[in-house]
């Protein structure tokens, strides 16, 4: 945990600074409110500790400081002339919590585990938030003999921490299979982090993955974590995996096989704790033989291996899929659900779906949107693909 700690009494902080660095925390100090701007300013903090009484600027007028400047770190409040009137005035203008000197230990292991918690929660609602689209009716919906196959799988192996690496072409389904596989886990309290390692560019990917420290290139103004290090406890989800650069896949697999990590620019090992789970739409094996994947690499990710049949391999799962899909996108709409005529769902389970399960998607999307409350045989032909 990274804490800033504000007071303008040297033997306050050095006492404070033991007892924090004791429970493995990085600590800063500040002696003075301005100080602490600066310092907040220029690098991300998980906790604050600020005393009240300070010279210039005190802890208060610091706490609606960092509130303008739209800092949500957790601000505790220290003071040794603390009143039932300063404290409820200090958590009006939204202080974590306050505390008295002489400082009790209990008192602030209690606080660490505290911050740590509602840390933990903040971090899992904004995946939830920036997820929560795709989440909606994410359920594997299917029963041809593959499907329940890959349902099998995954509840046999969610419980481990083994390392899955998930297979198929694009559209299939791949991420939803990731998903599953750390909802039933042991981790899904904790955050389940996206990494899409085709969308980032080379010179990004490692800054992404492991973070960077202030000052490691142009436009790196303060130290910020990666998606190792906010993953930790939960689930990291590299998704295609096979367009990752060499020199990226080396620090990787340094992650696997030691469990740590250097930020960018850094030279302190960080100890990550995420279960990995991988995905490609490639032939990890050939790009091996083409010298564009490590083969080292392939063997830690692939421990347990899912591959995800194309929508032409399971055609018998489609009238399911269309009625999952009709509903939720009615649903998303505001509108009640279109029903489709038993020729039409024939006609879909004909059609060629290159894009997979993604396209059907798009096309349901299409025929409600475009279809009156009976969607026909003719409006698929209609409105499908030119390509079909």
């Amino acid at each position: 945990m990274q804490i800033l700690l504000i007071d303008d009494e040297r033997a306050i902080r050095r006492a404070l600074k033991e007892i924090l660095e004791f429970e493995n925390c990085q600590v800063e100090e500040a002696e003075s409110g301005a100080q602490a701007l600066q310092q907040l300013g220029q690098k991300t903090f998980d906790l604050i500790f600020s005393d009240i009484k300070m010279p210039q600027m005190d802890g208060i007028e610091l706490l609606e400081q960092i509130k303008k400047m739209g800092i949500d770190t957790p601000v505790v409040m220290i003071s040794g002339h603390g009143t039932v009137e300063t404290a409820v005035g200090a958590i009006k203008l939204g202080a974590f919590d306050f505390i008295e000197k002489p400082l009790d230990l209990n008192r602030i292991l209690v606080l660490l585990r505290q911050v740590k918690d509602r840390n933990n929660l903040v971090q899992e609602t904004v995946q939830l938030k920036q997820v929560v689209k795709k989440i909606k009716g994410t359920k594997i919906i299917g029963q041809t003999p593959q499907i329940l196959e890959i349902t099998a799988m995954i509840e046999k192996v969610a419980p481990s921490d083994a390392r899955v690496l998930v297979t198929g072409e694009n559209g299939t389904g791949k991420e939803l299979v990731a998903r599953s596989l750390h909802d039933i886990s042991n981790r899904n309290k904790a955050p389940f982090i996206e990494v899409n390692c085709a969308a980032i560019p080379a010179e990004l990917i490692e800054s992404e993955l492991f973070g960077h420290e202030k000052g490691a290139f142009t436009s790196a103004v303060k130290d910020r974590k990666g998606k190792f290090e906010l993953a930790s406890g939960g689930t990291l989800f590299l998704d295609e995996i096979g367009d990752m650069s060499l020199s990226a896949q080396a620090k990787v697999l340094r992650a696997l096989q030691e469990n740590l990590i250097q930020r960018v620019g850094g030279e302190k090992d960080i100890k990550v704790d995420c279960r990995i789970v991988a995905a490609t739409n490639k032939d990890l094996r050939q790009e091996i033989k083409e010298g564009r994947f490590r083969e080292d690499l392939f063997h830690r990710l692939a421990v347990i291996l899912i591959h995800v049949p194309s929508l032409n391999e399971r055609r018998d799962d489609i009238p399911l899929l269309t009625t999952h899909f009709l509903s939720l996108i009615c649903q998303d709409h505001g509108i009640p659900t279109k029903n489709i005529d038993a020729a039409a769902v024939s006609a879909l389970q004909k059609l060629n779906w290159t894009g997979n399960i993604r396209e059907l998607r798009n096309i349901i999307e299409r025929l409600v949107i475009l279809s009156d409350h009976n969607i026909t045989v003719e409006e698929v032909r209609r409105y499908a693909n030119p390509s079909h």
